[in-house]
């Protein structure tokens, strides 16, 4: 079975808006190759339509390394309750935002690699609460905004067990957590 693994920047005091403003300084050669293992790893994006657009402009124009050739060759399924234009970066499928879970439960049984969500949101709530979501890996910057987007929401609630911590030198960790189930810790 495939595993649906959400992975999203953070600064330390939780915020998430904006990564490109602080979290590109931690991207030594340690987090990109663990970034590159865990995207190889996966041949599928699984996007809201907010982000799929911003990322459908920028894209397609990088190429020419393995980490970006193969982002833009996995298929991307972007949900979305609108129209959206999948022209520009392909293979891409769209999910009716109402089909969401039982689309997911398919792809989950099917053959392949993991399936990436990049940021949270809505989408990740959804999944968190249907039990599809197998792994948060929230890659934690030594920043301190004070303010923002948080990492969370009152629906994102729940326990976590963590699975795994990773350090680079740059001061970045990546926590990985799965959702902890009943009668486990």
């Amino acid at each position: 079975m495939r595993k649906v693994i959400n992975s999203t920047y953070s600064t330390l005091d939780g915020f998430i808006d904006n990564p490109h403003e602080w979290s590109l300084q931690y991207s030594d050669e340690e987090a990109q190759a663990y970034a590159f293992a865990m995207t190889t790893a996966a041949d599928a994006l699984l996007l809201g339509r907010v982000t799929y657009e911003g990322m459908a402009q920028a894209w397609p124009q990088m190429g020419g390394n393995p980490y970006s050739d193969h982002v833009n060759g996995i298929t991307k399924y972007v949900v979305a309750s609108q129209p959206v234009d999948t022209s520009a970066w392909n293979p891409t499928v769209v999910i009716p935002g109402g089909d969401l879970v039982s689309r997911v439960a398919a792809l989950k049984e099917q053959e392949g690699g993991d399936i990436l969500i990049w940021g949270t949101g809505a989408l990740t709530d959804a999944l968190a609460a249907a039990g599809l979501l197998d792994e948060y890996r929230i890659w934690v910057c030594p920043v301190i905004k004070g303010r923002g987007e948080p990492l969370f929401r009152e629906a994102s609630a729940m326990t976590l067990a963590l699975l795994d911590t990773t350090t680079f030198a740059s001061g970045a960790v990546v926590l990985t957590y799965r959702p902890a189930t009943a009668g486990q810790p």
